[in-house]
């Protein structure tokens, strides 16, 4: 099993995409790249201790590969929005990838290049370095799973991703 952690706005959102990707095993909101040691989400949401809120996403490299989990990652958000993702305003809702490796890195850097090949806009997804991680809440794991599907938000914004995944990477999805 390898890990990948990816930041692309809201959490809750990125966690029901990649929890229906075959191969994935385990998908964990969290917060990374910050100052403040064991933040909670209130202190995360308020901008000011620079983590991002992301997922930690566990799979196994004989079913997907790194580079396809990006590829996922890119075409299920807006990497061209800097600090924000809709009406998620902020450092914390920034797009980021955190590599584990050298591989990981060399993977990200070619992800954003085919990213960009598709795109007009600049992309601007950061590499950023591994930082501790910390999980988030547990009322925030398996969110779509519970409570998302009767928050509004979700239901605005998680249908659309969950739909694009199917369309998008049809052979990649649970049934």
């Amino acid at each position: 099993m390898a890990q990948a952690i990816l930041a692309g706005g809201c959490f809750w959102c990125t966690e029901a995409v990649f929890r229906d990707v075959i191969g994935v095993s385990q998908v964990e909101s969290g917060y990374i790249g910050g100052t403040l040691a064991d933040p909670t989400y209130k202190q995360v949401c308020s901008g000011t201790t620079g983590h991002a809120e992301a997922i930690r996403v566990t799979f196994d490299p004989e079913v997907i590969h790194y580079g396809q989990l990006l590829d996922i990652f890119f075409a299920t958000h807006d990497p061209t929005q800097l600090n924000r993702q809709g009406n998620d305003v902020g450092t914390q809702y920034r797009s980021a990838l955190f590599p584990l490796d050298d591989a990981q890195r060399e993977e990200a850097e070619a992800a954003i290049a085919r990213a960009q090949a598709e795109r007009d806009a600049p992309i601007v997804t950061t590499l950023e370095p591994v930082a501790e991680w910390y999980p988030a809440e547990d009322y925030h794991q398996e969110y779509w799973e519970g409570e998302g599907q009767r928050n509004p938000y979700c239901m605005a914004v998680i249908p659309p991703k969950l739909m694009k995944l199917r369309k998008s990477f049809a052979n990649r999805v649970k049934a």
